[in-house]
């Protein structure tokens, strides 16, 4: 089944559950599918997702990865530190391609903690999922990486955690989608060009951040994020 309307891809993508135990530290707020659905679709226009290799770090249950193998992806990889997530990940792909009879075998996940890499080749050589490692190590680097990482704006969780994302994406992939914080947008451009890459689009939405720590003193509140396209500059 060929998916050829984006509210199809989001209607679909409404399936993917959120993080199980949201963990303060790694500061988890699911990715709602009406942006994912959004981010994919343009991506796809782009031509960065349709018979590409596609990376998603920090990829929660796997809405990302999910998206990219339903819209023609190569492959995907999503990586994330929390086993839980992970877990559901995988149940939430089977569960997606049986109700709705897509074959998205291509799409793997797999726990990792890219803190302690500077690349996906590295992390992917000590892995003990070898079947994936052999079928990917030769790409040097994926084709599109996606990721939504910690902002590094809460007290509880890591200042600058969204640093070690950015550094790890231009190490592991020719194209980037990177969300962060929309006040922060012209130093992570700044930070994207000293690393030698640099951004070609730019996709804004306002993010909900639903009341799930105990620190929160709204039931829910947007917050205004920018995705940033980003380019290698050997890829330019």
């Amino acid at each position: 089944m060929k998916i050829s309307k984006k509210k199809h891809l989001e209607m679909i993508l409404e399936n993917v559950p959120k993080h199980p135990n949201p963990k303060v530290d790694l500061e988890q707020y699911s990715t709602p599918a009406t942006i994912a659905a959004d981010l994919v679709w343009n991506a796809y226009g782009l031509g960065d997702i349709n018979g590409m290799n596609i990376l998603d770090i920090g990829c929660g249950t796997g809405i990302f990865a999910i998206a990219s193998s339903l819209m023609g992806a190569s492959h995907s990889l999503g990586v994330d530190i929390d086993e839980e997530s992970i877990a559901l990940a995988k149940i939430t792909q089977n569960s997606i391609s049986e109700e709705h009879d897509i074959d998205i075998a291509n799409t793997n996940f797999i726990v990792g903690d890219i803190n302690s890499f500077n690349s996906i080749n590295d992390l992917l050589n000590s892995t003990d999922n070898k079947n994936i490692a052999d079928n990917l190590i030769s790409l040097n680097k994926f084709d599109t990486l996606i990721q939504n990482p910690p902002f590094g704006s809460q007290e509880k969780g890591s200042r600058h955690a969204d640093r070690k994302f950015m550094e790890f994406a231009v190490e592991s992939a020719e194209v980037i989608y990177s969300f962060h914080m929309k006040n922060t947008e012209e130093f992570v451009i700044d930070y994207y060009r000293n690393l030698g890459a640099e951004v070609t689009h730019k996709l804004v939405y306002k993010f909900p951040i639903p009341k799930i720590y105990d620190f929160h003193s709204e039931e829910s509140r947007d917050v205004k994020v920018v995705v940033l396209r980003v380019e290698n500059f050997d890829s330019l």
